[in-house]
Protein backbone atom coordinates (compact mmCIF):
# COMPACT_ATOMS: atom_id res chain seq x y z
CA UNK A 1 0.00 0.00 0.00
CA UNK A 2 1.35 3.45 -0.89
CA UNK A 3 2.46 5.83 1.83
CA UNK A 4 -0.28 8.35 1.01
CA UNK A 5 -2.98 5.66 1.29
CA UNK A 6 -1.59 4.56 4.65
CA UNK A 7 -1.39 8.14 5.91
CA UNK A 8 -4.95 8.79 4.72
CA UNK A 9 -6.30 5.84 6.73
CA UNK A 10 -4.73 7.12 9.93
CA UNK A 11 -5.86 10.67 9.13
CA UNK A 12 -9.46 9.57 8.56
CA UNK A 13 -9.54 7.68 11.86
CA UNK A 14 -8.06 10.64 13.75
CA UNK A 15 -10.39 13.05 11.93
CA UNK A 16 -13.44 11.05 13.00
CA UNK A 17 -12.19 11.07 16.60
CA UNK A 18 -11.63 14.82 16.46
CA UNK A 19 -15.19 15.41 15.24
CA UNK A 20 -16.67 13.13 17.90
CA UNK A 21 -14.87 15.01 20.67
CA UNK A 22 -15.11 18.50 19.08
CA UNK A 23 -11.31 18.78 18.93
CA UNK A 24 -10.86 19.47 15.22
CA UNK A 25 -9.05 22.82 15.60
CA UNK A 26 -6.85 21.60 18.44
CA UNK A 27 -5.80 18.40 16.65
CA UNK A 28 -5.10 20.29 13.44
CA UNK A 29 -2.77 22.67 15.33
CA UNK A 30 -1.07 19.73 17.04
CA UNK A 31 -0.54 17.88 13.77
CA UNK A 32 0.89 21.03 12.20
CA UNK A 33 3.39 21.09 15.09
CA UNK A 34 4.21 17.39 14.57
CA UNK A 35 4.77 18.04 10.86
CA UNK A 36 6.95 21.07 11.60
CA UNK A 37 9.09 19.14 14.09
CA UNK A 38 9.49 16.14 11.77
CA UNK A 39 10.36 18.23 8.70
CA UNK A 40 12.70 20.59 10.57
CA UNK A 41 14.49 17.67 12.26
CA UNK A 42 15.47 15.28 9.46
CA UNK A 43 17.36 13.04 11.87
CA UNK A 44 14.18 12.30 13.82
CA UNK A 45 12.62 10.13 11.09
CA UNK A 46 15.92 8.32 10.55
CA UNK A 47 16.20 7.73 14.29
CA UNK A 48 12.63 6.42 14.52
CA UNK A 49 13.15 4.10 11.54
CA UNK A 50 16.36 2.67 12.98
CA UNK A 51 16.09 -1.07 13.62
CA UNK A 52 18.63 -0.70 16.43
CA UNK A 53 16.11 1.12 18.63
CA UNK A 54 13.37 -0.83 20.33
CA UNK A 55 9.74 0.23 19.89
CA UNK A 56 9.64 1.19 23.55
CA UNK A 57 12.61 3.55 23.13
CA UNK A 58 11.03 5.08 20.01
CA UNK A 59 7.79 5.64 21.90
CA UNK A 60 9.74 7.19 24.75
CA UNK A 61 11.37 9.63 22.32
CA UNK A 62 7.99 10.53 20.82
CA UNK A 63 6.39 10.97 24.23
CA UNK A 64 9.17 13.38 25.19
CA UNK A 65 9.11 15.27 21.90
CA UNK A 66 5.33 15.64 21.76
CA UNK A 67 4.36 15.79 25.44
CA UNK A 68 2.03 18.74 24.81
CA UNK A 69 -0.19 17.06 22.19
CA UNK A 70 -3.51 15.41 22.99
CA UNK A 71 -3.60 11.71 23.88
CA UNK A 72 -5.44 11.00 20.61
CA UNK A 73 -2.63 12.40 18.46
CA UNK A 74 0.09 10.82 20.61
CA UNK A 75 -1.63 7.42 20.59
CA UNK A 76 -1.99 7.58 16.80
CA UNK A 77 1.75 8.22 16.52
CA UNK A 78 2.40 5.30 18.89
CA UNK A 79 0.24 2.98 16.78
CA UNK A 80 2.17 4.11 13.72
CA UNK A 81 5.42 3.22 15.52
CA UNK A 82 4.00 -0.24 16.36
CA UNK A 83 3.22 -0.80 12.68
CA UNK A 84 6.53 0.59 11.36
CA UNK A 85 4.88 3.64 9.74
CA UNK A 86 7.26 6.25 11.18
CA UNK A 87 7.87 7.77 7.76
CA UNK A 88 4.17 8.65 7.40
CA UNK A 89 3.94 11.30 10.13
CA UNK A 90 4.03 14.24 7.70
CA UNK A 91 1.62 12.45 5.36
CA UNK A 92 -0.76 11.95 8.29
CA UNK A 93 -0.61 15.67 9.10
CA UNK A 94 -1.13 16.68 5.46
CA UNK A 95 -4.09 14.33 5.00
CA UNK A 96 -5.69 15.45 8.29
CA UNK A 97 -5.30 19.14 7.37
CA UNK A 98 -6.85 18.42 3.98
CA UNK A 99 -9.83 16.69 5.62
CA UNK A 100 -10.23 19.55 8.14
CA UNK A 101 -10.11 22.16 5.36
CA UNK A 102 -12.67 20.17 3.35
CA UNK A 103 -14.95 20.05 6.39
CA UNK A 104 -14.74 23.83 6.81
CA UNK A 105 -15.02 24.63 3.09
CA UNK A 106 -11.52 26.08 2.97
CA UNK A 107 -8.86 25.61 0.30
CA UNK A 108 -5.17 26.35 0.75
CA UNK A 109 -3.78 28.75 -1.83
CA UNK A 110 -0.27 29.90 -2.66
CA UNK A 111 -0.37 33.50 -3.87
CA UNK A 112 2.74 34.77 -5.63
CA UNK A 113 3.15 38.55 -5.75
CA UNK A 114 5.98 41.03 -6.18
CA UNK A 115 5.49 42.38 -2.65
CA UNK A 116 3.81 41.14 0.53
CA UNK A 117 0.01 41.39 0.32
CA UNK A 118 -1.92 43.56 2.76
CA UNK A 119 -4.71 42.04 4.85
CA UNK A 120 -7.31 43.75 2.63
CA UNK A 121 -5.72 42.37 -0.54
CA UNK A 122 -5.61 38.84 0.93
CA UNK A 123 -9.27 39.10 1.92
CA UNK A 124 -10.24 40.36 -1.54
CA UNK A 125 -8.33 37.56 -3.28
CA UNK A 126 -9.85 34.99 -0.92
CA UNK A 127 -13.41 36.15 -1.51
CA UNK A 128 -13.09 36.43 -5.29
CA UNK A 129 -11.28 33.13 -5.94
CA UNK A 130 -12.92 30.90 -3.29
CA UNK A 131 -16.16 30.72 -5.26
CA UNK A 132 -14.24 29.78 -8.43
CA UNK A 133 -13.00 26.60 -6.74
CA UNK A 134 -16.24 25.88 -4.87
CA UNK A 135 -15.03 26.84 -1.37
CA UNK A 136 -16.14 29.31 1.30
CA UNK A 137 -12.71 30.90 1.72
CA UNK A 138 -9.02 30.50 0.98
CA UNK A 139 -6.17 30.05 3.43
CA UNK A 140 -3.53 32.19 1.74
CA UNK A 141 0.20 31.59 1.85
CA UNK A 142 1.78 34.70 0.30
CA UNK A 143 5.10 34.12 -1.51
CA UNK A 144 7.04 37.14 -2.73
CA UNK A 145 8.41 36.58 -6.25
CA UNK A 146 10.05 39.58 -7.95
CA UNK A 147 10.20 37.69 -11.29
CA UNK A 148 6.46 38.26 -11.83
CA UNK A 149 7.05 41.95 -12.75
CA UNK A 150 3.54 42.79 -11.46
CA UNK A 151 0.13 41.31 -10.67
CA UNK A 152 -0.47 38.03 -8.85
CA UNK A 153 -0.39 34.32 -9.57
CA UNK A 154 -2.47 31.84 -7.54
CA UNK A 155 -2.06 28.12 -7.08
CA UNK A 156 -5.06 26.38 -5.50
CA UNK A 157 -4.59 22.63 -5.43
CA UNK A 158 -3.66 21.73 -9.00
CA UNK A 159 -5.25 24.85 -10.54
CA UNK A 160 -3.24 27.93 -11.45
CA UNK A 161 -4.69 31.40 -12.03
CA UNK A 162 -2.02 33.57 -13.61
CA UNK A 163 -2.74 37.29 -13.59
CA UNK A 164 0.91 38.29 -13.46
CA UNK A 165 2.49 40.65 -15.94
CA UNK A 166 5.11 38.00 -16.81
CA UNK A 167 2.35 35.47 -17.55
CA UNK A 168 0.50 37.94 -19.76
CA UNK A 169 3.69 38.74 -21.68
CA UNK A 170 4.43 35.03 -22.18
CA UNK A 171 0.87 34.40 -23.46
CA UNK A 172 1.13 37.40 -25.81
CA UNK A 173 4.49 36.11 -27.09
CA UNK A 174 3.00 32.65 -27.80
CA UNK A 175 0.08 34.27 -29.68
CA UNK A 176 2.44 36.34 -31.82
CA UNK A 177 4.60 33.31 -32.62
CA UNK A 178 1.62 30.98 -33.18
Amino acid sequence: MSNSAVAKRYAIALFQLSKEHQLLDQMEKELRIVKEVVTSTPGLTALLKSPKLSKEKKKEILTEAFSSVSPYVLNTLMIMIDRHREDNFTGLADQFIELANEERGIAEAKVYSIRPLTADESTAISSSFASKVGKKSLLIDNIVDSNLLGGVKLRIGNRIFDGSLRGKLERLGRQLLG
